[in-house]
């Protein structure tokens, strides 16, 4: 397939978190349509598989280390991006996930279900999982976002969650983080604007992902309880694909189609939000 954005070839782009399913994905497809990568994960190692998918198919990529909430950390992945590429025309904020310190056994308070209860749920694990989804956003755009600032058309994509509209149960860091995500994007587009630097956010519905996995399959691979939810709740019964999202993401990369666009949170949700459950 022939590119059709061509005003995104020869751009830059930081990907935070962009060895996971869905941003992995985005950065393969930025790529094809002539976007230079910049990967970063914790560990480099993480982000080489799609670098090297990236390279195979004759595009420009990097996987670096960084750590999110270590400012140093982002700093040093910048210089190393910049003698690399040159520039930052796109942030992309992927970086966070969930783990299970900040997750409660029980989906309401009396449930008999062993496991951790809302009183039992530790500070460090909470604040650990907040951090990653919403500290690890602003310190990125921190540390990027003078570098975008030097572009004509730059931009910043936030990764959101449909918990930040209503809160999922047993999950309340993330969801609370993401409900931040998405007024963050509002302040900062809010905020940029007049300097022409784009702020959007995307909100994926409910995806399969590393990090959801154990919550959404049993181990024989049929859905848990908590998935037959979901797919009940979701008008299109089925679970996203990492493809469903590449549309939006190119629609709010390239300014020539969404350069009054800035400010919003857009649901990629199979209809989920829209739908009352009667």
């Amino acid at each position: 397939m022939i590119p059709i954005h061509e005003n995104l070839q020869g751009k830059v782009a930081v990907v935070t978190g962009g060895s996971g399913v869905l941003c992995s994905a985005m950065s393969r497809e930025l790529a094809r349509h002539g976007v230079k990568i910049a990967i970063l994960n914790r560990t480099a190692e993480k982000g080489e598989e799609v670098v090297n998918d990236i390279r195979a198919t004759g595009g420009e990529a990097i996987a670096l280390a960084a750590d999110v909430l270590k400012r140093e950390s982002l700093e040093e992945a910048k210089r190393d991006i910049l003698q690399a590429f040159g520039r930052v025309d796109i942030l992309i904020n992927g970086a966070g996930g969930n783990h299970p310190d900040a997750i409660t056994a029980m989906e309401t308070f009396g449930e008999k279900i062993e496991g951790k209860s809302f009183f039992e749920l530790e500070e460090k694990g909470f604040s650990q999982v907040f951090a990653s989804n919403f500290t690890g956003t602003f310190l990125a755009s921190q540390v990027f976002g003078k570098e975008l600032l030097k572009q004509l058309s730059p931009t910043i994509i936030n990764i959101s969650s449909m918990s930040s509209y209503s809160p999922m149960t047993k999950v309340p860091a993330y969801s609370a983080a993401k409900a931040g995500i998405n007024n963050f994007t509002m302040w900062m587009a809010t905020h940029f604007a007049e300097a022409g630097l784009r702020v959007n956010a995307i909100a994926p519905g409910f995806f399969l992902t590393k990090q959801n996995r154990d919550l959404l399959m049993n181990p024989d691979g049929s859905y848990t309880e908590r998935s037959n939810k979901i797919i009940a709740h979701t008008p299109m019964r089925r679970f996203g694909n990492p493809e469903d999202l590449l549309g939006t993401l190119l629609w709010l990369a390239d300014d020539t189609y969404s350069g009054f666009v800035t400010g919003i949170t857009v649901p990629v949700d199979g209809g989920f939000m829209a739908y009352s459950g009667v």
